[in-house]
């Protein structure tokens, strides 16, 4: 199959990178969001982004305007997936969005169009018996930040065509990402893996083993992590973890897979890193240092 055109729906931060990523790499990449506020921010982080790669001297200043020129906004889903051979869904976490999404794409896309979720742990199977396509739905977990990490977790649902699972391979290799392929089964193989560590790290905090500094040191210096696990957690949003957690925990029935207490008071506090200014650490903007929250350096009383 010939891909040349790329719709990408939502423009957040996965979204502008995915974009980024396609447009780069000479794809012709319709971006699309119900709000032109969001595809302003995201056309400024991608020009952002592109400035810095020029100034470190990873690419020229006529790939950059090329990168740009690549990419056409819209708010109008219809308009935007029109032409489109692969359109990739990068909206929020939410199940229910997704599915809606998928309804509607698989009504106003080309017949041809593969149709990929960037979810990070919602069932791809599920998603696809929206459709009426379920062979040509699939997985395309990209990870953050998408400009910058080589890996995507390539998903096959129940009843994805193996043509289908070939021709994504084959265009990752293109935008210079390394896919590794995976069955549908909750959180895949990343975040199968990666979200009960984080769980552990957390629940270690909320038992005093350790504090914050202490525990991320532990992992980065002895387990050769580049991020320690709360640090990790604040960075992907602690809501976004929550919610993964409960996607395993549903899906397996297993209460190693339940979110840490401490965790859920987070979330519900709207402590939820990075996103926030605040989590296990403290955010200011335009500054690198990170400071432990208030809340885990004056007390060791974390529930």
């Amino acid at each position: 199959m010939d891909i040349k055109n790329i719709a990408v729906i939502g423009a957040g931060t996965m979204g502008n990178g995915i974009a980024h990523v396609f447009a780069q790499n000479n794809f012709l990449v319709n971006l699309v969001d119900v709000s032109q506020d969001n595809l302003d921010k995201a056309i400024n982080t991608i020009r952002k982004n592109l400035d810095r790669q020029v100034t470190k001297n990873f690419i020229s200043e006529e790939i950059k305007d090329k990168t740009i020129t690549n990419i056409s906004t819209f708010t109008s889903m219809k308009d935007g997936v029109a032409k489109s051979d692969l359109v990739i869904e990068a909206a929020t976490e939410n199940e229910n969005i997704k599915l809606k999404i998928f309804k509607e794409l698989d009504e106003m896309s080309p017949e041809k169009s593969i149709l990929a979720s960037n979810t990070s742990s919602i069932s791809i199977t599920k998603i696809a018996a929206a459709t009426k396509r379920p062979s040509k739905v699939i997985g395309m977990h990209f990870m953050n930040p998408v400009p910058v990490m080589k890996l995507v977790e390539i998903i096959n649902g129940y009843s994805t065509e193996k043509e289908v699972t070939k021709t994504i391979i084959e265009l990752s290799k293109k935008i210079g990402k390394v896919p590794c392929e995976v069955n549908d089964y909750p959180g895949f193989i990343a975040n199968r893996i990666l979200m009960p560590m984080i769980n552990e790290a957390i629940y270690s905090l909320y038992e005093n083993v350790a504090g914050v500094e202490e525990i991320d040191t532990v992992m980065k210096l002895g387990m050769a992590h580049p991020m320690g696990p709360l640090q990790l957690a604040d960075f992907i949003g602690l809501d976004v973890c929550h919610s993964i957690l409960k996607v395993l925990y549903d899906g397996f029935g297993n209460s190693k897979y339940a979110p840490c207490p401490l965790l859920s008071n987070m979330v519900n506090a709207n402590k939820l890193g990075i996103k926030t200014g605040e989590g296990f650490y403290k955010y200011s903007a335009g500054s690198k240092e990170l400071i432990v929250s208030e809340r885990f350096k004056q007390t060791k009383q974390f529930v």
